[in-house]
């Protein structure tokens, strides 16, 4: 990776959701495997010696407790936290202005805590190719298209479908032009650098990378992450 050794990678934490499947709850400070669950994803990309700078978007009433957060974890690489929009979008572009001379973007949703070092290192490498690259995983169900009153329109090949997840890393340029030129509704970020006509990388996600939305998805959260340190304790 010679290239990235010499130039400088932002991330930004999209963490701004209003949490409403738990109950109203900012679920990124719920405890997990005993700490908050966004300090789960802050010290994944403080130990990454790749990520130079984090910036984090926040609910705006959560601006104090996540300043909190990142004075007590000690995570130094944090430039700032700053409040998010309406979508998950329009935080992510309030995140990219405050990235300081970054020429590589990380971006990663902060209700996916269980993040590894792997796959952040694995979607550097991936985006030098063409600049753009995400985090997916194969999808093991069948999965079928539905007509608006509710019957089958068709059902696409399996082995042709990935879910994708986050990382999603950019080379800065291309993300920036995507997000000044979005238009609509976008549910995850490699979806706007498509529309411009880059070709965008799959690389193997994890199926432990689940994002947390529910109070079950918390529960699994905890057992994946517990299980990781006690196999650490282990070697």
């Amino acid at each position: 990776m010679t290239r990235l050794g010499r130039e400088k990678v932002g991330a930004v934490i999209a963490a701004a959701g209003s949490s409403q499947r738990m109950g109203g709850v900012d679920k990124i400070f719920l405890s997990l495997a005993g700490k908050p669950l966004l300090a789960h994803v802050l010290a994944v990309f403080q130990e990454c010696t790749m990520v130079d700078q984090i910036v984090i978007v926040l609910n705006e009433t959560s601006l104090e407790r996540g300043q909190r957060l990142v004075e007590e974890g000690g995570f130094s690489k944090v430039i700032g936290i700053w409040p998010g929009g309406e979508r998950r979008q329009d935080s992510v572009a309030e995140g990219l202005k405050r990235l300081e001379g970054c020429q590589w973007v990380v971006i990663h949703d902060g209700a996916r805590p269980c993040l590894t070092l792997d796959l952040i290192e694995k979607g550097l490498e991936e985006a030098e190719q063409t600049g753009a690259a995400i985090a997916a995983v194969p999808v093991k169900e069948t999965i079928k298209i539905v007509e608006a009153e509710g019957t089958i329109q068709n059902t696409p090949r399996r082995e042709n479908l990935w879910a994708a997840q986050t990382p999603q890393v950019f080379r800065f340029d291309i993300i920036r032009e995507a997000y000044r030129q979005r238009k609509g509704e976008a549910t995850d970020d490699a979806s706007l650098v498509e529309a411009l006509g880059y070709k965008v990388r799959i690389y193997m996600g994890s199926y432990d990378n689940i994002k947390v939305t529910t109070q079950d998805d918390l529960a699994l959260a905890e057992i994946i992450l517990r299980e990781r340190n006690a196999r650490r304790h282990r070697l």
